[in-house]
């Protein structure tokens, strides 16, 4: 074979290694490349879940200090109930007044002969001095509105009676406004945590059948709720009842008690 061939020949072999090299390495680059692209990828990736697991511990951490928060402060509403549960019953509790606790509701039961006159929603003094005392002992908890309710026996009030009041549902009415007045206007409590309520007859807690149980069901209930049942945008409404009895609501601001009522 020819000398120049062989030169032809080795020369021809060199630009084929060298071009084998040269895709060799580049191919290399681009896999360098793309390695390195997927390792900055899988980088970001992992910051990110770094952030987002940072992020999740203090978030727990805010959520821990606030379950504390929530149990210390439930603690300390049910030190509160039970401090006034015990004032309530140190103060008032009789064979005429009976206290009970329900889902952080203290219900005052008093019978209707320590407070008023058969068939009448006037105070007497006896009655009184019993609101009085409960005053005393709700005015160490400002924040916890009062519902007064008026409960009746079933006896019907008969035609001709010396009552102003035509049924047990308006005395029982009358009853519970007379005694929020006196709370609010002798007592000195607020009168945006109070309201009025009469039942009449028809929530009775023993049976009518029997003179002890109609005894019993001729009472009125101050229930004194939780601090979160509390409205303090509120404004009084006065009202004026058949008898000169003033009915006392609580009503938002803004509300137009004059809206003609709806059918």
């Amino acid at each position: 074979m020819p000398k120049s061939t062989w030169i032809i020949a080795s020369v021809l072999s060199g630009v084929v290694i060298i071009a084998f090299v040269a895709l060799t390495m580049l191919q290399q680059k681009r896999e360098t490349e793309l390695v390195q692209k997927q390792l900055a990828n899988l980088q970001s990736s992992a910051n990110s879940v770094t952030a987002k697991a940072n992020e999740m511990v203090i978030e727990l951490e805010r959520n821990r200090d606030r379950i504390a928060q929530l149990e210390h402060e439930k603690a300390e509403n049910v030190r509160a109930q039970q401090s006034l549960e015990s004032e309530m019953r140190s103060a008032l509790e009789s064979k005429d007044v009976t206290i009970s606790q329900l889902q952080g509701k203290l219900t005052v039961n008093i019978l209707d002969r320590i407070l008023f006159d058969s068939g009448e929603a006037v105070l007497k003094p006896e009655g009184e001095a019993i609101l009085l005392q409960v005053a005393k002992v709700l005015a160490q908890y400002p924040n916890r509105p009062i519902h007064v309710i008026g409960h009746t026996d079933n006896i019907p009030i008969r035609a001709g009676s010396r009552s102003r009041n035509a049924s047990n549902w308006e005395l029982s009415t009358a009853r519970a406004t007379s005694a929020v007045r006196y709370l609010s206007e002798k007592a000195g409590v607020d009168v945006r945590r109070l309201a009025a309520v009469g039942y009449g007859e028809f929530h009775p807690v023993a049976d009518n059948s029997t003179a002890e149980g109609r005894a019993r069901n001729r009472r009125i209930a101050l229930v004194v709720m939780p601090e979160e049942f509390s409205a303090p945008d509120v404004r009084p409404v006065v009202t004026n009842a058949p008898g000169g009895l003033t009915l006392t609501n609580s009503l938002p601001f803004g509300v137009d008690t004059n809206e003609p009522a709806k059918d």
